[in-house]
């Protein structure tokens, strides 16, 4: 898996998609490219690099976050969302919620996104930025049915469970932990727009 000390640093902003890759600086992608050999499902798209214990990923261990963490890792989407900085908006919108009521947001945001079984618009319904929520879902590979399928083994034609559910709260959970540590837990008082406060004279 990738060490992470050696790409820890802030990312530029990226055009970076689900199946973006870098393959020299050991990002990949793990989503089953179509018409490839079953043997080789579970491996980079790429360049095939079979970097994933999946059976231990797909257990669902809350208890194992930091291993299924440092697996997301190797995925460039995943690792992209862990490393880039949070856009003002999202960083703005965390601060007037506090960490209480944002972690408390978590649970409705997954099921309106992720909680019904696959739909026609599956893999656009969690923008990229804009709430610290989005971040955590693509880091986090719950973001769409399909990135929960391969990386989370949850079927894409039912709606999901509640312990699925729970599952899916502590990742998104576990991100914003790592990302936000000093976020306040009640809400901050929000700094008036100076361009909408000033009067006309």
């Amino acid at each position: 898996m990738t060490d992470d000390a050696e790409l820890d640093t802030p990312m530029p902003r990226l055009k970076v998609t689900c199946t973006s890759v870098d393959c020299e600086k050991n990002l990949h992608c793990f989503l089953k490219k179509r018409g490839m050999p079953e043997e080789l499902h579970g491996t980079c798209r790429a360049c095939n690099a079979d970097l994933i214990n999946w059976e231990r990923v797909h257990r669902r261990d809350a208890t194992d976050q930091k291993f299924v963490f440092a697996a997301l890792k190797n995925e460039m989407i995943r690792h992209y969302m862990w490393h880039i900085d949070l856009d003002s908006d999202a960083l703005r919108k965390a601060q007037a919620k506090g960490k209480e009521k944002l972690y408390n947001s978590v649970s409705t945001r997954l099921r309106s996104s992720i909680g019904k079984a696959q739909g026609a618009f599956d893999g656009r319904q969690t923008p990229m930025q804009g709430n610290a929520i989005y971040y955590a879902q693509h880091a986090t590979a719950t973001c769409c049915r399909k990135c929960l399928n391969y990386w989370h083994d949850i079927p894409t034609d039912r709606a999901l469970t509640l312990a699925e559910l729970a599952y899916c709260e502590q990742l998104v959970i576990g991100y914003l932990e790592d990302r936000l540590p000093d976020l306040d837990p009640q809400p901050r008082a929000q700094q008036p727009n100076k361009k909408r406060s000033s009067r006309r004279r």
